[in-house]
């Protein structure tokens, strides 16, 4: 090229030929490709993004006193001094006989650490809210975000018929250090189970045979279920820590307390707590149930739903840490305590494993992205000839690679959302290549210049409109980022990662196309046909002019064009009719096809844990007749392990005679016909139906396909 037409050049046309016989260019294409490996193996997998939500609880005891006074002396001053901490959305308050729990959540995008910092230095600095002396007791900051929902649920039953829910607890509790002990584990808890209690039966005749108080019992255990540093002896180099007083270790040690003294002179004698009374260990009376249901076949072929006592246990994860890696090792560990920790007669049921799940939807979504990349290859193989497409198919290949890195880069995992806005804007992605491709083909095919001359001018000439149209692109997509609340965090995958993309993709099509094309296209054929027409375009001229002439030409040229004008607004307003019909449903997202949905049950204020479990057995009832349904939890008097939704709406709190929730599984999706919202909604009415009848409230309740809310309206 000589300097004239190198002074001719714009930007575009320049920055193709320093790269275009650089020994650089393939090295840099070498360098983004092997970011793209990198970020693909160390991104965490996930199903849904990760929303910083920051929420706290603030429980503040009043012992004694009634719900209208905790509410005037407590709660209302609390939510007045709370308030006043900048970055809250929402202080919401529950007051009870004796408590005042008020739920603080930030909003989104607030940093966890500062924020429960804010919350905690106001609540202390404004101690005097209440007169002192009153009896409030200390307050207590809970804090829950995302990493609070637990990411592997595992229910343990037996089909032992002397089983119970206290023998299967004792093994919960064993398996939880276990798991703990699993890298990337964060919490470990396990639901229903009594608790262990040591119980002490008094015996009033005995009692007062030995002039034994209740009091005086009272008094002894307080001040003997203690222990206290006394200091330190030092002897022979060495100091020695001195306690007084030990905790009870078990029943013995309080049936062996010493409560009085009997007789007189040399004939006093002490009385133990076993005199008076009778002093077991075990379970405590029950306030929650949980049971598992499974349908079992018996021997003659029919196949019954049948109820075990069960606990679950849930595992949640470490912030940053790749949900499908710390479920694998955690059911890797389960299979290992199989025989040791765990009886052989225990079974043992998966019924979340959000790694799977989100392992699942990855590669399913990076399947899609590699039909979409095929796609494109093969239509510009069929239009421009298979060079052309290798050139596009590896442009698109070091685009996506490149951004899946930024992605990591900028702190995104691969979750669905952003592994769709690769695909979403992948159509996008091939034009700067698409483009710059096809004018170089063009003046290949026109001859008269050498390839490595052609490139430069060819690029130059599109350059322009390329780098216009992907900034109008961008400017499109982007404002979508600084959407507020939920929805902004949870869809700003979209618009940043396609705009990361529009933006790597000008600079392959700029750097890296060229050069290929000038390493591809040397030795291809571009002679121009007769007619003056190359590629696929001598094809469709005659369907387009087929088409065209007459609207343009000819005496009813303009009535065509009227007429063309009328079909379209018509065709409008009936895509808008649709809409009205109601025959399409206009959806912020579509619904998820999940493989669970959970039955809410709220009873009566007073109703005791006995009479739920019943109500909640009767509606399993109903569920366990659907055949898409593979098993369920029943949960009474306390809450089933949370999702994102359960955390937003903090179902965490749910605990109580009167309320209980029933954890229904269903066969993967891939198994069944129907959708899990159609499930949902056939089993409503018969659900809703048992609440009517036990004057109840029955919610059946979907993990939401986008961010949770309170409530729909």
């Amino acid at each position: 090229m000589n300097p004239a037409d190198n002074a001719a050049l714009g930007v575009s046309g320049r920055i193709a030929r320093a790269f275009l016989t650089s020994q650089i260019t393939p090295l840099l294409a070498l360098v983004a490709l092997l970011m793209g490996v990198f970020a693909l193996l160390v991104t965490p997998k996930e199903e849904e993004p990760q929303i910083n939500v920051t929420m706290a609880n603030v429980f503040i005891p009043f012992a004694g006193a009634t719900s209208e006074d905790v509410h005037n002396l407590v709660t209302v001053p609390a939510e007045q001094v709370v308030s006043q901490i900048t970055g809250i959305e929402h202080v919401y308050s529950v007051t009870r006989p004796g408590l005042a729990v008020l739920t603080v959540q930030y909003k989104v995008g607030q940093d966890r650490i500062a924020a429960l910092v804010r919350l905690y230095d106001t609540l202390s600095a404004n101690r005097d809210w209440v007169p002192a002396h009153l009896g409030v007791g200390e307050f207590i900051v809970k804090p829950k975000g995302i990493d609070d929902v637990p990411i592997v649920s595992l229910t343990m039953y037996s089909k032992r018929p002397d089983a119970t829910a206290e023998s299967l607890a004792k093994i919960a509790h064993a398996i939880e250090i276990e798991l703990k002990r699993v890298p990337g584990t964060r919490e470990v808890t396990t639901y229903g189970g009594p608790d262990q209690v040591v119980r002490v039966t008094l015996d009033p005749e005995r009692l007062a045979a030995h002039r034994i108080t209740v009091t005086d019992i009272e008094r002894a255990l307080r001040a003997t279920n203690a222990s206290a540093p006394a200091g330190s002896l030092t002897s022979g180099n060495r100091a020695i820590e001195v306690r007084t007083g030990e905790f009870f270790a078990d029943a013995r040690d309080v049936a062996q307390l010493v409560v009085g003294v009997r007789g007189e002179g040399t004939d006093r004698r002490p009385v133990y707590l076993s005199d008076v009374a009778r002093v077991t260990d075990g379970a405590d009376v029950p306030t929650r149930f949980v049971w598992h249901g499974e349908n079992v076949k018996a021997a003659d072929g029919t196949v019954r739903y049948t109820e075990f006592p069960a606990v679950t246990i849930a595992v949640s994860k470490k912030p940053g840490e790749n949900a499908s890696t710390v479920a694998d090792a955690l059911m890797a560990r389960v299979d290992e305590l199989r025989g040791t920790v765990i009886p052989d007669d225990v079974q043992i049921a998966l019924t979340r494993n959000y790694g799977d799940t989100a392992r699942d939807k990855a590669n399913k979504l990076i399947q899609k992205l590699i039909f979409a990349t095929l796609s494109v290859v093969a239509l510009v193989w069929a239009t421009l000839g298979r060079r052309e497409a290798v050139i596009v198919g590896v442009a698109v290949v070091l685009t996506l690679a490149t951004t899946l890195f930024a992605s990591w880069a900028w702190g995104f995992t691969l979750n669905r959302v952003s592994l769709f806005a690769l695909i979403f804007s992948i159509g996008i992605l091939v034009d700067d290549a698409i483009v710059v491709v096809e004018n170089i083909h063009r003046h290949m095919a026109l001859g008269g210049k050498r390839l490595v001359e052609a490139i430069p001018v060819a690029v130059d000439e599109v350059g322009g409109p390329t780098i216009l149209a992907t900034f109008t692109v961008i400017a499109a997509l982007l404002p979508m980022a600084f959407v507020t609340g939920l929805m902004g965090p949870y869809m700003s995958p979209i618009p940043i990662n396609a705009s990361l993309g529009m933006l790597i993709s000008l600079a392959v099509a700029l750097v890296f196309t060229p050069w290929l094309s000038n390493r591809l296209l040397g030795g291809a054929a571009h002679a121009v046909p007769a007619g003056g027409q190359h590629g696929t375009a001598g094809g469709l001229e005659p369907l387009f002019r087929r088409i065209m002439t007459p609207l343009l030409e000819g005496a009813n040229a303009r009535r065509n064009r009227h007429r063309l004008y009328l079909a379209t607004l018509l065709a409008i307003f009936a895509a808008i009719g649709l809409a009205g019909l109601k025959w399409v449903v206009l959806k912020m997202l579509p619904f998820d096809n999940k493989s669970e949905f959970q039955v809410v049950l709220n009873m009566p204020e007073g109703t005791p844990v006995e009479e739920t479990a019943r109500v909640l057995a009767e509606l399993a009832s109903v569920v366990r007749e659907v055949p898409e349904v593979t098993d369920y939890q029943a949960y009474a008097g306390t809450a089933a392990p949370i999702n994102f939704n359960g955390l937003v709406r903090q179902y965490y709190l749910r605990s109580g005679g009167a309320l209980g929730d029933l954890q229904v599984n269903l066969l993967d999706r891939h198994h069944r016909d129907r959708a899990s919202h159609d499930i949902a909604r056939a089993v409503r009415p018969a659900l809703a139906e048992i609440g009517r009848r036990h004057g109840a409230s029955v919610q059946v309740v979907e993990v939401p396909p986008g961010p949770p809310v309170l409530a729909p309206i």
